[in-house]
């Protein structure tokens, strides 16, 4: 069955994974370059997670596209000007608990009226996934460190979702996603971390 769908596969799924790819590695790096791989891999997933009935992964996607858009603007103001430049920042544990807490219960909410009122799959995960990961995107818009302690959960999740929705090569690319995640988080970590050594001196 899997070997089937393997091979039946949509040549966009394989596209846009590779684009998405292109994404996270750039964006460890902080290239503004990322934003256009997000751009368009976001493109075409919302397509085929709305044909998959994946409503909340699909509007995700579509508000991924907007971001890409704002990160983009975000990213490259700041650099243009070096007396503003955007560094990575971070939440404290209350500011990060509070956030936890707000998101679980939109996803609890949101899950139900999906499940009882569309056609949704797998409505309360798609929910959850779609809300936690709104607020991931915006910080990283802003490069807050947290965010990628955030994408390391939210693909961990991810990986089971897309593989029971029989999305193969997505399910793989959301187990480089979680990968790609926790050495994002430890590159800008250290550099974080040299910021502040910065300031101390």
């Amino acid at each position: 069955m899997i070997n089937e769908a393997i091979l039946q596969m949509s040549y966009w799924e394989i596209i846009a994974a590779l684009l998405s790819i292109f994404y996270i590695s750039l964006a460890i790096k902080q290239n503004i370059w990322c934003w256009i791989a997000a751009f368009f891999s976001t493109l075409i997933y919302s397509i085929l997670f709305f044909d998959a009935t994946l409503l909340m992964s699909s509007f995700l996607n579509a508000y991924y596209l907007i971001m890409a858009i704002y990160g983009w603007y975000s990213w490259k103001i700041r650099n243009d000007y070096k007396d503003s430049n955007l560094k990575i920042s971070t939440l404290n544990l209350s500011v990060n608990a509070k956030i936890i807490v707000v998101l679980s219960i939109i996803s609890i909410v949101l899950g139900y009226y999906m499940t009882n009122y569309t056609n949704a799959s797998y409505a309360y995960l798609d929910s959850t996934i779609t809300i936690f990961s709104l607020v991931a995107t915006y910080m990283m818009t802003k490069k807050i460190l947290d965010n990628w302690i955030y994408w390391i959960i939210i693909d961990s999740a991810a990986i089971y979702l897309y593989f029971k929705k029989e999305f193969y090569v997505t399910s793989i690319l959301f187990l480089i996603y979680t990968i790609l995640a926790f050495l994002a988080y430890m590159e800008w970590k250290k550099e974080y971390k040299s910021y502040q050594e910065i300031d101390k001196s």
